[in-house]
């Protein structure tokens, strides 16, 4: 065995021990490239002589192809191999059933699903959302609602109070979002229709109560609006919100230091093997509290009482959840249990429309 054929056996040896495709790609280039031992082979033929040249050519070109062989047959291989490790490790068990990834475990929770029910229902109605800080002044939680200092209304709300400031002004929680409203009609001009969704606080805790809670409040404010109007509004409310052809509601004298005259409402109901269905039965269930908005409200608002009028209303989100979707204890609402939420939460992409449905 002369040099060549010892050449060309340690060649192919070391390709098809090759593991990997840089390593191939290496000797390839020490074989082959410019400076490659086999390049260097095929250089000498320029100075042989034509008898050396007759006999070494077809031995040193029948090297190369080899050498071209081997690499691309090791290349194939390696490629094979890679392909079938990816594939085992891409494999998917199709007798399995598809995980759900995050977002499709996901779920909004009740309380945002009903506010933005609330806010497509009043949208079509014309309405505007308007939002307030939590951290209230006395006079905007208040005085300016026509709660004097010292009116004993005041106590009805157990409020949350600051520490005094250096003042001796204590600022506190808001107890209702009807702060917003103030806010709204001393920085709009009238006509003015809005609802105030958000948080709000009362040291208050049971079953059916807890210290926070949210409130969804409306605010209508032109030159001819009436009574009339306001019970047009929440019985198209109630209807939308409720999913029902029809809804009786009655309005019950009532008190509230921001409105005049004022009233509870309260809708139609069956309480039927304890589940509460509207728009049917002889019950009635309360919803929610409204009334013409006070005159000393607008003149503490900058209004003029005998240009503008309107009317407000304000319901616990949390309540009229509670009885569209069944659930027993508003406790949980704020326990964070995702066993729970699960349950009666919604899917990310189930949006409330008036046109595809509320709870579709």
């Amino acid at each position: 065995m002369n040099d060549i054929d010892t050449l060309r056996d340690s060649l192919v040896g070391e390709i098809e021990a090759a593991s990997d495709e840089a390593t191939l790609e290496q000797l390839r280039i020490a074989a082959l490239g410019k400076s490659g031992s086999v390049s260097g082979l095929l250089k000498t033929l320029g100075t042989m002589t034509p008898e050396e040249r007759k006999e070494q050519g077809p031995r040193i070109n029948g090297l190369r192809d080899t050498v071209q062989q081997a690499i691309a047959a090791r290349k194939d291989a390696l490629g094979e191999a890679a392909l079938e490790a990816r594939l085992a490790s891409e494999r998917l068990d199709i007798s399995l059933p598809v995980r759900e990834g995050p977002e499709a475990r996901g779920r909004i929770h009740p309380i945002s699903q009903v506010i933005d029910e609330i806010t497509a229902i009043f949208g079509d109605m014309g309405f505007s959302v308007a939002e307030g800080p939590d951290v209230e002044t006395d006079d905007l939680n208040f005085t300016k609602l026509n709660f004097p200092v010292g009116h004993p209304a005041r106590e009805m709300h157990d409020t949350f109070f600051f520490a005094p400031d250096a003042n001796g002004e204590r600022k506190l929680l808001r107890t209702h979002t009807s702060p917003v409203q103030v806010r709204t009609m001393m920085s709009q001009e009238p006509p003015i229709r809005v609802i105030c969704p958000g948080r709000t606080y009362r040291m208050d805790s049971d079953q059916t109560h807890t210290p926070m809670f949210h409130q969804v409040e409306g605010l209508v404010i032109d030159k001819k609006t009436h009574f009339g109007h306001m019970k047009w509004v929440l019985e198209e409310f109630c209807k939308a919100f409720f999913e029902v052809e029809g809804v009786k509601m009655r309005f019950r004298p009532s008190f509230f230091p921001f409105t005049e005259p004022s009233a509870e409402v309260d809708i139609q109901c069956s309480r039927k093997d304890g589940e509460i269905r509207f728009g049917e039965g002889e019950d009635w269930l309360e919803i929610l509290g409204c009334g013409m908005v006070h005159p000393n409200v607008l003149r503490n608002c900058g209004l003029d009482p005998d240009v503008y009028q309107g009317f407000a209303w304000g319901m616990g989100i949390d309540r009229i959840a509670m009885l569209k979707y069944g659930m027993p204890d508003l406790r949980p609402f704020f326990e964070a249990d995702v066993r729970w939420l699960s349950h009666y939460g919604f899917r990310p992409l189930d949006l409330p429309t008036l046109t595809g449905g509320l709870t579709s």
